[in-house]
């Protein structure tokens, strides 16, 4: 069974409306529709020249004048200054002759509404001006002077024309001015949402890399700890050791779990605005369980966190930084490194700085491209702050950073 849809009609109203807003250069059918409409003039000519002003009524060369000024206007839309000259062309000699003055009346006003509607508002008023001269001098010249003041009666409709014509131009400039805009500023929200889109997704990647990089790095070194008590006395097996070893790996795989399923929450939501179904985002109250994380590795770490209300961007900001840092520490920077963790608040920033004593480099992993010191630097970027990262002068390595409160404080606000 095939379902076929009616498309729905435009109501009388909206038709009107479509049609007195747009361009009528670019209107649908326009040479079909000029060609009827210059039909329809030409007969209601016919029948004014024939019905009213019997005294006037054309001869054969009057009739062929009259018929062949509705002519142009089938190209109207297309040459418009080009039609009015040869509608005004046609009329004057058919005046000229004294046949019936009102039935080109109708073709003389759509050829100047036409001027009106696609033409610059002073070319079309000296259009307008020059029209009255021309026809005041043929009347003045060709007829009497009762003919030149029934005419100048009749150039009020002209006026009218000119005027009706000049605001309908300037209203299509309108609504086309509030299409553009609105045009626009749906392009805006587009780039908008792309933009937020694009970042979320980098910040995905972030969190990815930082979560991954830990956890692999924890569980290598446990699991390394594990082998190296089963491989040092396999007769005299330190049970307690492995056993904590083991623990120790399936808590850190529980503790991954948990922040990998908050961290993709985001792409479980269909339809959602990037970043609105972002969980809760881990804070400096983490960073003692990333230092206990380190210990367990084998690394001798010490912390001191002194620091009172800070932003959520910013704090997890700086757990991620802490994370990536303790991680390339434990991986870089030698058996049992030294290393000492210091965040605290100074000058409206958050400052914090990761050292060790190690020989490594955290820079990059054999065979990996560096991320590391690029998120951890897109991090500090994120919330408007700065990284820096490099060997120390008396050996190992050091990550510092600042972290701008006021700004994030006001973000948030």
């Amino acid at each position: 069974m095939h379902l076929t849809t009616t498309p729905v009609r435009p109501r009388l109203g909206e038709r009107v409306t479509a049609t007195l807003t747009r361009d009528p250069r670019t209107a649908p059918h326009a040479t079909r529709n000029d060609a009827v409409l210059a039909a329809v003039l030409a007969a209601v000519a016919a029948v004014l020249a024939a019905f009213t002003d019997t005294l006037r009524h054309p001869d054969a060369l009057g009739w062929t004048l009259l018929l062949a000024a509705h002519v142009p206007l089938v190209w109207r839309r297309r040459r418009p200054l080009l039609v009015l000259a040869a509608v005004v062309v046609l009329v004057i000699p058919y005046h000229a002759l004294d046949n019936n003055h009102g039935a080109p009346v109708p073709a003389s006003l759509v050829a100047l509404y036409t001027v009106t509607v696609t033409q610059r508002p002073a070319r079309s008023i000296l259009v307008g001006a020059a029209g009255l001269a021309v026809s005041l001098t043929v009347m003045l010249t060709f007829g009497d002077h009762k003919q030149a003041s029934d005419l100048v009666r009749t150039y009020g409709w002209v006026l009218a024309v000119l005027f009706i014509g000049i605001d309908v131009r300037y209203y299509r400039q309108y609504v086309a001015s509030l299409v553009e805009r609105a045009e626009r500023a749906e392009r805006t929200r587009e780039e908008e949402a792309r933009r937020r889109v694009a970042e979320e997704r980098l910040r995905i990647a972030r969190d990815l890399h930082d979560l991954l990089a830990h956890t692999i790095t924890l569980i290598g070194v446990q699991t390394s700890v594990a082998a190296h008590v089963l491989a040092a006395d396999p007769e005299r097996l330190d049970r307690e050791t492995i056993a904590k070893a083991l623990n120790d790996i399936a808590d850190t795989c529980r503790t991954a779990r948990g922040e990998l399923r908050t961290t993709l929450e985001v792409l479980r939501e269909q339809g959602a605005v990037a970043g609105e179904t972002r969980g809760p985002l881990p804070g400096l109250d983490g960073v003692p369980d990333l230092v206990e994380a380190a210990r367990l590795a084998g690394a001798r770490v010490t912390q001191t966190v002194r620091t009172g209300d800070t932003p959520p961007a910013v704090g997890a900001a700086a757990y991620r930084i802490v994370q990536e840092a303790l991680t390339n520490a434990v991986r870089h920077a030698g058996a049992e490194p030294v290393v000492r963790v210091e965040v605290y608040e100074e000058q409206g920033a958050l400052r914090l700085a990761v050292t060790d004593d190690g020989t490594g480099d955290p820079g990059s992993a054999p065979g990996e491209g560096g991320f590391g010191l690029v998120g951890m630097r897109e991090r500090a970027r994120s919330v408007g702050g700065t990284l820096d990262a490099g060997p120390r002068a008396g050996g190992g390595f050091e990550v510092t950073a600042v972290l701008p409160l006021r700004g994030a404080l006001e973000g948030a606000g």
